[in-house]
């Protein structure tokens, strides 16, 4: 008897860092024949429709980003914006595409319907008669640190408060220096993220509202963390396994990173990259491209231009281009990041530590160091660094936003020295999760067990955490 199949939509928060996972998802369901409804703004649908395996089963479904006033004109995502400061006018903007969304989701019908920062999507789902799943592209360890209920959001919190776990927390090496403190609650309690909304109150709302929560996670790496978020928020925690994304189809590293790289002996090259939304200041670009330099070993760095240029050629220290001629790049556009993380030259990936990164970094033989800039990413670098000890965290001085030169080339080394302890250490950690991680058929009984219990909540069976 052929398995029933059902139809999801999806409506992920407007960065790219969010909207790619969430199609990856979307492949291993339509890879089972299900069908995906992938709400995605209309001009930022060109640059994912590579990303489609499936397309005859995911349809994108295109809709206007409406204007918030301080944003730029035509701005869909996190990509089209100068700064994070931007960020909730942009889920302002997000916030008021309900009317949209909720117009769609009534012609469409489908059964479930993912999404992750839209708080409201839940109450408009169940008045429609679809469940909907809370998919989670941060760690679940991420989660249940900044996130607990047991954090008691409605009454008084302090900094004081996260830099320790919060009651009952798995064992763990994560915690936060008061400075780290410090900002997380002015991010997450003092300051509203979209209108008339703290960012805590949002995120505490998508978990607790929704039918079921759903991580890209597995249980041999944050398991225990899953149980938790299942015990706090009295809800059914799935985990879809690590959906390892597959590199497009018949893609191959562009002509010019190939021959650059190749020129290289093996594990040689540092390559850096802080993805498509971190944008650092003048002077912190140029500590990190400084402390690259003084490795002595050849780089390529993927940066965004710094805050104020536009050119990331602009932030280059005075004679850096000729101190570093022919073993160091610094590129300000987009670069092909998995297959460059892929390539037998590079020895150690330098990181923002983004979920998304951090995943596809695990499953390469780079070695990984840290450098997170704010909030879940501090979480994820303490996860990494210290529960999985598979990276290095650059060191920075209590109190200071940035990191050093000398921090920077320290911790590379670090990793990079092949007889050192740390580096050995680091190596056979990334050895071991990488086995289980690629491991044959890992991936496929976690999205069976997902679907299975999909179907089991359109029966009304609550699924358990797994």
């Amino acid at each position: 008897m052929a398995e029933k199949t059902f139809e999801v939509a999806t409506f992920p928060w407007l960065a790219m860092g969010h909207l790619i996972p969430f199609l990856h998802i979307s492949n291993r369901l339509a890879q089972r024949g299900h069908k995906i409804h992938f709400f995605v703004p209309t001009n930022t649908t060109t640059k994912l429709e590579h990303l489609n395996l499936h397309p005859d089963l995911i349809t994108f479904i295109p809709f206007t980003v409406p204007h918030v006033d301080g944003l730029p004109q035509g701005a869909e995502t996190t990509n089209d914006i100068a700064s994070y400061a931007l960020q909730p006018r942009l889920m302002t903007a997000m916030d008021l595409t309900q009317p949209t969304i909720e117009a769609s989701l009534e012609q469409l019908k489908p059964d479930f319907v993912f999404y992750d920062l839209a708080h409201w999507i839940p109450t408009l789902a169940r008045g429609l008669g679809i469940k909907s799943v809370r998919y989670s592209i941060v760690s679940p360890s991420t989660a249940a640190y900044l996130f607990s209920p047991a954090r008691k959001f409605h009454e008084k919190v302090t900094p004081d408060d996260f830099t320790k776990p919060p009651p009952d927390f798995p064992a763990s090496s994560i915690k936060l220096s008061p400075h780290e403190a410090r900002a997380i609650v002015n991010a997450l309690v003092e300051k509203e993220f979209g209108s008339g909304i703290r960012f805590a109150q949002r995120i505490l709302s998508s978990y607790s509202e929704c039918d079921a929560i759903s991580f890209n996670a597995c249980k041999e790496i944050a398991g225990h963390y899953g149980d938790y978020i299942e015990k706090h928020f009295g809800k059914p925690v799935i985990l879809a396994g690590p959906v390892i994304p597959d590199p497009p189809p018949a893609s191959t590293l562009e002509e010019r990173w190939a021959k650059w790289l190749n020129s290289f002996e093996a594990k040689e090259v540092i390559f850096c990259s802080f993805g498509s939304e971190c944008v650092l200041g003048k002077e912190q670009c140029e500590e990190l491209l400084l402390g690259l330099e003084l490795t002595g070993m050849p780089f390529l760095a993927a940066l965004k231009p710094p805050l104020g240029l536009e050119k990331i050629e602009d932030s280059l220290p005075g004679g850096f281009s000729e101190r570093t001629k022919g073993r160091g790049v610094v590129y300000g556009g987009w670069v092909q990041q998995q297959l460059i993380m892929g390539h037998t030259s590079v020895g150690c990936y330098v990181t923002h530590c983004g979920s998304g990164s951090l995943s596809e970094a695990m499953v390469n033989e780079c070695e990984l160091v840290l450098m997170p800039m704010n909030g879940e990413k501090i979480v994820n670098s303490r996860f990494v660094s210290g529960d999985l000890e598979v990276g290095v965290e650059v060191e920075r001085e209590e109190g200071e936003e940035f990191f050093s030169r000398e921090s920077v080339c320290k911790a590379i080394r670090l990793v990079m020295e092949v007889d050192g302890e740390i580096g050995k250490k680091v190596r056979a950690n990334n050895a071991k999760w990488r086995e289980l991680l690629l491991g044959k058929n890992l991936d496929s009984p976690y999205i069976d067990s997902l679907i299975q219990k999909l179907q089991g909540l359109l029966e009304g069976i609550s699924p358990s955490a797994s």
